[in-house]
């Protein structure tokens, strides 16, 4: 009864209270993260089923020093041209994940390393652009617009962009709490689409946590 009424004490209580919520936080979000990124499809690629994508095409992926899908595609399209560009920089993503992954996983040999501001990509040249969990990662509006206008005028007529991100959101929220900061809003990418002259043609969303956005040509946008 003693120590049932010392834990009892508001001194003692709080901080009882914050660890648990703390250890129940960190639990339930590796649980979803579990389920996200190993038990929801995502790395299937079956949610790009919905999306009419031929095989004899060029493809560009794009990401921001952790790469993960390229292989994926490439099975997936095996007759498909896949180049594969890297727009990290240690001086502007500092994230410790993404220094320890790419020491785990070193890029592709055949990975282009680029920067946001100069997509070595000539116009009307690509098929279908797949940016997965690295837009984001441009943390400056402009520079994330620029970045993103040069993939509208490098793709051919018909071609497509295939944005993957986690959103601000309530479900994203709920997750990854203050972490859900690093994330940006549905309004704001569709706002960031429109104004480098993409169309945004369909939302997947791959889990309530994931969305896919599928982008066109805006044939009537003018820089």
């Amino acid at each position: 009864l003693f120590c049932f009424g010392t834990w009892l004490q508001p001194t003692s209580f709080i901080p009882m209270l914050l660890a648990i919520l703390i250890a129940t936080t960190i639990t339930i979000s590796l649980a979803v993260s579990c389920y996200i990124y190993d038990y929801s499809g995502l790395y299937t690629l079956h949610w790009l089923d919905s999306v009419s994508i031929a095989q004899h095409i060029h493809i560009v992926n794009i990401h921001a020093g952790f790469d993960e899908t390229s292989n994926l595609l490439q099975h997936r399209y095996p007759t498909a041209t896949l180049r594969i560009f890297d727009f990290y920089d240690p001086t502007k993503h500092t994230e410790v994940s993404i220094k320890r992954a790419r020491k785990l996983y070193p890029c592709d040999s055949s990975t282009e390393h680029i920067t946001t501001r100069a997509v070595p990509l000539q116009a009307n040249s690509t098929d279908v652009i797949f940016t997965i969990f690295a837009t984001h990662e441009i943390r400056n509006r402009d520079e994330r617009i620029t970045f993103l206008a040069q993939l509208q005028n490098s793709l051919q007529h018909e071609g497509k962009c295939i944005v993957v991100e986690h959103l601000r959101d309530v479900p994203n929220f709920l997750i990854y709490t203050i972490g859900v900061f690093h994330f940006f809003s549905k309004r704001e990418w569709l706002a960031n689409f429109s104004a480098a002259g993409f169309i945004t043609e369909q939302e997947i969303k791959i889990t309530p946590f994931i969305s896919a956005f599928v982008l066109q040509k805006d044939h009537g946008y003018t820089s």
